[in-house]
């Protein structure tokens, strides 16, 4: 294998629990995004944007969707001979099988990987988040600084710090102290769970800590290069940066980009975001159609109306039927009469007609109220709800419904479906 510089590694076996129903068959990072996209196509886009070629995909959680978007890489230019993109599930090995048990722990179990390319520096990634990034700008920074370890990191709110990882930095940049989730923390700059590493340590912090139960970077080995007094310093990211860990924030960061002027730009030509494309026809829209405010996709056909919605590929529309602020993914067909309000219908799925669906006072979710906390009505993928049905707010569905499932005909807000069997 020829040397490289630089070498990334992308953890994307994550299950993305607080997605609820989006994610019971299908890992977070392969969930649809943004109509024609997947997340994580960004952080894939952002490697082969900044001249990184060579890309280990962590996989664990559900991966066939996700090793089958990904393939050998064509779409990102990653379909090397030396490099380009490698799947990286658990594997069994002379001492048995052994799932990733955390983010370290994972990266550890394909060290050889890594040392094939005797890299100099380790990009360590996360797949689930929305942003551009050039690491090589990051790298120029790691270098410039002499650093051991690069953590790249954003300011939030104050109030909010308490949920990420926090650093504490002198005037130079040099973090001399790093909490994870603290309860009062000393400094607003988190962590965005991206980390450039001098490869001999990061090798070395592994080899040391691959005994410690569910090994993590923020909790173990960056407490362990402080405190072997290396040189760690944080590069602070002034971009548009989404973790759309929860349902809330997956419908807001999908709202953003049908903005007049979106901060999120997916059409600059400097920093194109590639995806696996589907031999798809244009979209049509009928004569019928009223379509106001929206992202549509390729193979979409619209007869109905449609208002501050994203569309995703193949979806159909049909006349009478209306989607306001809701986002509609491939595959997945709306049927005459149907009114969405404020819904996330997940891909290859059908609602009957004349159903109505977001509608109601708000309650809390009966049965899970870390995920389904907001005013979304949410649909799994390859649903059907019959003709006729009417589900409130706050709501959770996923099944081939029938109406012996509902009580006259409704869920009320606050409900949640899943059929059983659906859940294995």
């Amino acid at each position: 294998m020829k040397k490289k510089e630089m070498i990334a590694m992308l953890l994307a076996g994550g299950q993305g629990s607080r997605l609820g129903v989006l994610t019971q068959k299908v890992a977070k990072p392969a969930v649809s995004f943004g109509a024609k996209y997947r997340i994580i196509d960004f952080p894939l886009s952002n490697c082969i944007n900044s001249g990184i070629d060579t890309v280990g995909v962590l996989t664990q959680y559900q991966p066939l969707r996700l090793n089958t978007h990904i393939g050998i890489g064509i779409p990102w230019d990653l379909d090397r001979n030396n490099g380009g993109v490698t799947i990286l599930p658990p594997y069994e090995n002379i001492k048995g099988s052994d799932w990733y048990s955390g983010t370290a722990n994972a990266i550890y179990q394909n060290i050889d990987y890594m040392k094939e390319y005797d890299p100099e520096y380790v990009l360590i990634l996360s797949g689930d988040h929305i942003y551009k990034m050039d690491y090589e700008v990051l790298l120029n920074y790691h270098k410039s600084n002499n650093a051991d370890v690069t953590i790249a990191v954003m300011p939030v709110p104050i109030e909010e710090a308490s949920r990420f990882g926090v650093v504490v930095t002198d005037e130079s940049g040099r973090i001399n102290e790093f909490q994870e989730k603290p309860e009062k923390p000393k400094s607003n700059l988190a962590s965005m769970g991206i980390y450039i590493f001098k490869a001999d340590l990061l090798f070395e912090a592994l080899e040391e800590l691959k005994d410690v139960p569910g090994c993590d970077f923020g909790k173990h080995v960056i407490p362990y290069a402080h405190e072997k007094g290396k040189r760690i310093f944080a590069y602070e990211f002034k971009g548009y940066w989404k973790d759309v860990g929860t349902l809330q924030s997956y419908w807001e960061a999908n709202m953003e980009l049908i903005d007049i002027v979106p901060e999120f730009n997916l059409y600059e030509e400097f920093w194109k975001i590639y995806t696996k494309q589907s031999t798809l026809c244009p979209q049509y829209v009928g004569s019928s159609a009223k379509i106001e405010r929206s992202l549509i996709t390729k193979g979409t056909e619209i007869y109905g109306t449609v208002k501050n919605s994203v569309i995703g590929s193949g979806a159909v529309i049909e006349e009478g039927a209306e989607v306001y602020d809701s986002i509609i993914m491939e595959g997945t067909v709306i049927k005459a009469g149907s009114k969405l309000y404020k819904v996330i219908v997940a891909e290859n799925s059908v609602i009957g007609r004349d159903c109505l669906i977001g509608v109601g006072e708000y309650r809390e979710n009966e049965v899970d109220k870390r995920v389904y906390a907001s005013d979304l009505a949410v649909i799994g993928e390859r649903t059907i709800i019959p003709d006729g049905i009417t589900i409130g707010k706050n709501t959770a569905v996923w099944g081939n419904t029938t109406y012996d499932d509902y009580n006259d005909k409704a869920l009320q807000s606050g409900g949640y479906l899943v059929k059983a069997g659906e859940e294995k």
